[in-house]
């Protein structure tokens, strides 16, 4: 998994793309938000903060509070890589994020997708 480009990315231009993807599968953007707030452990006001400075995503999980204990528990495929093989921290991450949102886009519930 080479595809750094995506380091340099700013999160707020993705961030509008996983609300599109839960929309359009009946879901919020309250839950989008939920889903980052446990994973980063950012809250509404940091969270709108990182996204108003267009920060990139190596800034954004850089500035994370905390990441959530239990990522370890995200497992699967995403993009056709298992999550939990993901060697760089930084992709592993970001694709731990993108797992979440593509959970709830599916229709898991809140309490498997964090993990509870």
């Amino acid at each position: 998994m080479k595809n750094t480009r995506i380091f340099g990315m700013s999160f707020a231009s993705v961030y509008p793309l996983y609300i599109q993807k839960a929309e359009k599968k009946g879901r919020t953007k309250e839950e989008v938000d939920e889903i980052i707030f446990w994973l980063t452990g950012y809250y509404e006001a940091t969270l709108q903060q990182q996204l108003n400075n267009k920060v990139d995503f190596e800034t954004f999980f850089e500035q994370a509070p905390q990441l959530n204990p239990n990522v370890s528990l995200i497992t699967g495929v995403i993009c056709g890589y298992r999550v939990e093989e993901i060697e760089d921290k930084l992709m592993q991450k970001i694709r731990y994020l993108d797992k979440l949102v593509d959970e709830l886009a599916k229709g898991k519930t809140m309490e498997k997708i964090l993990r509870k």
